[in-house]
């Protein structure tokens, strides 16, 4: 520890490591990668940092290192947070903030305070940016994984921007945001029939599900499987709780809108449209890239870095489908997608010293067996239980490969950084 750290108070080195959890908590850091960077950082400054994270809250005690092996924990703090959203312009802004400090670039009060300003609320082009997320990611799956016509891709982007509107305002409604799912789900199914009814016909499965990609908790899920495998069962376990919750109600919504619709008389047309020709997959996932870099906040700078991710991930999930002689979504593929992007994301944090999330969060989101869970829970809840049997089988298939790959990566090539 240096001299500056010695002559900083316990206070003021612990109210330092809190803010700096908070912020890697709000910012959708995991329970493993949390834990390893604080308890790092506590060490740089002359603590040791005895933590407990988990998706609601984060429990840390403190004793001072210069005790030695008899000190004991001489204060323990508890945060009750909110769940993380993936914001990787902070996060990447956080480990700087971190890595000056320890640096002796910045002193404790500095840190604290520029730490704290990362707080502030989006801009509306921020905001802007979020809801054109939406419609671009769900326009972009639409075109490489559901065989839609060019009806479909258009109507799933305008009603994937609307449930980013949604989700943007009940973020400020805590009533609202317990049921912003349901709601969702309900307003995405609702305009999917009434336009099939009345303007052009779709596939309404397809559309809505395109249109719901972004809320289906595919990465909530690996990230959960990713903790128990790990060892941080209590975290990997609410986490998977909370997951399957959401996935309920947005089945909830759909099934509702549908009932309703039925009950008016209102029946979408069943005309199949021509799909879109095969072409149109390579700009649709130049599409999904720029998409992903703008749902996960990625600083302009970063963009480049994460379309490449998008992109590599994708490429060599078809690979090792097409290699093993089955789909591009077979257990195989998926657990090479996941190895490549570990590894990628693992060499990224070495070479330029930032988080490999830059890399591995957007990197796998197309990996992730999101919709699988959705359509599990549909089948399940029309009565169709050999189905969504099946179905909820191979989620877990998918989500032990996935999770596999991404451990093997990091055997490949090892993480020098825990972000």
């Amino acid at each position: 520890m240096s001299a500056s750290f010695a002559a900083a108070t316990a206070n003021t080195r612990i109210a330092f490591l809190l803010e700096l959890a908070r912020r890697l908590h709000q910012y959708g850091t995991s329970a493993p990668r949390l834990e390893m960077s604080i308890d790092l950082c506590a060490r740089r400054l002359g603590l040791q940092a005895d933590v407990w994270s988990s998706p609601t809250a984060i429990i840390i005690s403190f004793a001072d290192l210069a005790l030695g092996d008899e000190g004991v924990a001489q204060t323990t703090q508890v945060m009750r947070l909110a769940p993380g959203d993936v914001n990787l312009a902070r996060l990447c802004d956080v480990d700087a903030i971190a890595d000056r400090v320890i640096a002796g670039e910045l002193d404790l009060r500095e840190g604290f305070r520029l730490l704290r300003t990362l707080g502030a609320p989006d801009t509306r082009k921020a905001k802007a940016y979020v809801v054109a997320s939406y419609g671009l990611s769900a326009a972009s799956i639409a075109a490489l994984f559901l065989q839609s016509s060019w009806a479909d891709l258009a109507v799933a982007a305008v009603v994937g921007m609307l449930i980013g509107a949604i989700t943007l305002l009940s973020a400020t409604r805590p009533r609202v945001a317990a049921a912003s799912d349901a709601i969702s789900a309900i307003v995405a199914t609702s305009v999917a029939i009434l336009v099939s009814a009345f303007v052009v016909p779709l596939a309404i499965k397809s559309v809505v599900l395109a249109a719901l990609i972004v809320l289906v908790p595919g990465m909530s899920l690996t990230t959960a499987v990713r903790e128990v495998s790990s060892g941080h069962l209590v975290s990997g376990m609410a986490r998977m709780g909370g997951a399957t919750a959401t996935l309920l109600k947005l089945v909830f919504g759909t099934v509702a809108a549908t009932e309703v619709c039925a009950a008016f008389g209102i029946e979408p047309n069943n005309a199949v449209l021509p799909p879109l020709p095969a072409w149109t997959d390579w700009p649709a996932l130049l599409v999904a890239a720029v998409a992903f870099a703008m749902l996960f906040r990625a600083a302009r700078r970063d963009w480049p870095a994460v379309i490449v991710a998008v992109i590599v991930g994708y490429l060599a999930t078809r690979w090792g489908g097409a290699f093993s002689g089955r789909l591009p979504s077979a257990p195989f593929g998926v657990f090479v997608g996941g190895l490549v992007v570990s590894a990628l994301a693992n060499l990224y944090a070495r070479t330029r010293h930032r988080p490999g999330a830059v890399i591995r969060e957007p990197g796998i989101l197309l990996l992730v067996p999101g919709s699988v869970g959705f359509r599990s829970m549909s089948f399940l809840l029309e009565r169709d239980t050999t189905l969504g049997m099946d179905t909820a089988l191979l989620l877990v298939t998918l989500l032990v490969s996935l999770v596999a790959g991404l451990l093997f990566g990091e055997l490949l090539v090892s993480p020098r950084r825990s972000l």
